[in-house]
Parts: structure tokens; sequence; C-alpha cells
């Protein structure tokens, strides 16, 4: 790295805390600390990160590790915010709400299968299997974002969510940085770009990103009028309501196909066998560097 791109990292990489330590500030003193704690906390373990990495940077060893348990932290982080927004967003929907919420924990196991599979498959990376299941997880986090964001740009209307609310903000932020950090990915993979392009892009955006978080904080957000919400989420709501709080009408096709299915066990079971010198019995039921961190994560330090 030459001195004119190590001293643009620097100013890049040294720009997050300040940018962060803003979105914190103003957080605090408005009150959105409360209502987006995950967000609040997300921003000040970033902050922590760099007062931990950045002495740290002359010294590989702890570097690497301090490194990957920051990214570890902020997968998680990054994975509650986004069910933060989505209960902000689904606020007024208590049913849609809960059903979402049984959705997340549903898309964090999975996402945790995922990761602990490529950990253990993967052998062609030169990254350790733990660390390859971070970046597994962090990418699924990213590619959840990314639908986040698309769900609001496009179904934002339809559950009466304003583009001038912090939940908007936040995902609008998460989101962006997500597509972008994805495509680098995948020019660097390809071999399109190099390493230090790759890294630099990454922690720029990364400032764009923190940009859009500030300027989301500091303005005042609408207040949500549920009346101007249009119809079919509270149909939604009114129909998975009915579901949960009536039981099935007697005609209904289900209760039809389980009496079938019991008839036909009765049948089968009432047919008589030969005698056997013990009694038959029926079951109750039926049925590391600059090149770890190109490979995925939160823009970071890197040694050059």
């Amino acid at each position: 790295m030459t001195d004119k791109l190590r001293i643009l990292h620097y100013g890049l990489w040294m720009a997050h805390p300040l940018l962060q330590s803003g979105i914190a500030v103003i957080m605090y003193r408005r009150g959105l600390h409360k209502k987006f704690k995950y967000f609040f906390a997300y921003i000040l373990s970033q902050i922590l990160t760099f007062a931990v990495i950045f002495p740290a940077r002359d010294h590989y060893n702890v570097y690497f590790y301090l490194y990957w348990i920051s990214n570890a932290v902020s997968v998680v982080l990054g994975f509650e915010v986004i069910h933060e927004v989505f209960l902000d967003v689904f606020r007024p929907f208590h049913t849609l709400r809960d059903l979402g919420t049984i959705l997340f924990k549903w898309a964090g196991l999975v996402m945790l299968l995922v990761a602990g599979v490529v950990s253990v498959s993967t052998r062609a990376s030169n990254l350790a299997p733990w660390a390859q299941g971070i970046v597994t997880a962090q990418r699924c986090v990213r590619i959840i974002q990314v639908g986040m964001v698309l769900f609001l740009l496009f179904f934002a209307r339809y559950v009466g969510v304003s583009r001038r609310q912090q939940s908007f903000g936040i995902a609008l932020g998460f989101g962006g940085f997500a597509v972008i950090e994805l495509a680098l990915i995948a020019s660097w993979a390809g071999e399109h770009l190099g390493t230090t392009p790759v890294y630099l892009i990454n922690m720029f955006a990364y400032n764009v990103t923190l940009v859009v978080w500030l300027v989301y904080a500091w303005m005042k957000s609408p207040v949500r009028d549920v009346s101007t919400s249009l119809l079919q989420p509270q149909r939604w709501e009114e129909s998975l309501s009915g579901i949960h709080n009536h039981p099935l009408p007697a005609d209904s096709l289900i209760p039809m196909f389980e009496g079938m299915v019991d008839r036909a066990l009765s049948r089968t079971h009432s047919v008589p066998s030969l005698p056997s010198s013990e009694p038959r019995t029926t079951p109750a039921d039926a049925p590391l560097s600059v090149r770890a961190a190109a490979a995925g994560g939160e823009p970071g330090p890197a040694t050059s």
C-alpha cells in the first residue's frame, strides 16, 4: 500500500468512530436508544471495536482474534437490528408481528445451521473453519438486510411506513451497504478487483451508511397514523387473528381428512391376524488481515 493509500485508509477508518459517536449522542438525547436498543448497542459496539482494534493494528495475532470476535458480535447485533426494524414496521399489527417473530427465530436457527455446515465442509478456503462460519453467517445477514430494505422500498405504503421514519433509515443504511459489500465480494472472488480497492471502497461505503444513519437520527420522524394504512395488511391481521381465536369449522377439509385417516387406520388394526405367543401392540400416535476483511464483514482495520 502506497503512502497516499495509507493516508486514505486511515482517514476512512478514523471517520467511523466520529460518525458513530455523533449517531450515539443524537439517539441518546432524543430517546431513540430506548426505541432501537439493538441498533444503539450495535453503534456502541462499533465504537468499542475501533477503540480496541486500532491500537492493536501492528500486532497481527492480537488483531486477528479481535477482528473475528468483533465480526461475530456484529453478526448477532446485525440480525437483532433487522428484527427490531421489523417489529417497528409492524407495530400496529400485533398478529403479523408475532408471526414475524417466529419466522425470524427460525431464520436465525437456519442461518446458524448453514454456517455450521459450511464451516465443517469447506476445505478450500484459507480461513479457519470457525472464521469461515462467521463469514457465512455474516453473508446470510447481509442477504436478509437486502431483503428487508427491498420490502420497505416496495411495500412501505401497504403498512403505512413513511420513508422519513428512523426504522426505514436504519434498514436503508444496512441494505444499501449490504448490496455494495456483496457486489465487492463477488468482484474480488472473480478477480475483477484487487484486495486494496475492494477494502477502500467497502470502507467508503460504510462511511456513507453512517452519514445516512446520522441524518435519519437527526431528522424528526413523522407520527405514524394507522388510519392512513391500506386495508390489505389489516385484512391479513384479521385473518390471522380469526385462525388463532376460532377453531376450524366442522366441514373443513382438514378434519375431514383426519377422519378418513383415522377410519383407515382403525380398519387396518381391526383385520384379524394369526395368533401369536406375544401380544401385539399398536403405537398410540401415527407418524486475517485485508483478505479476511474482503471475504466479508464490517469494514475494519487492515494490515499493510
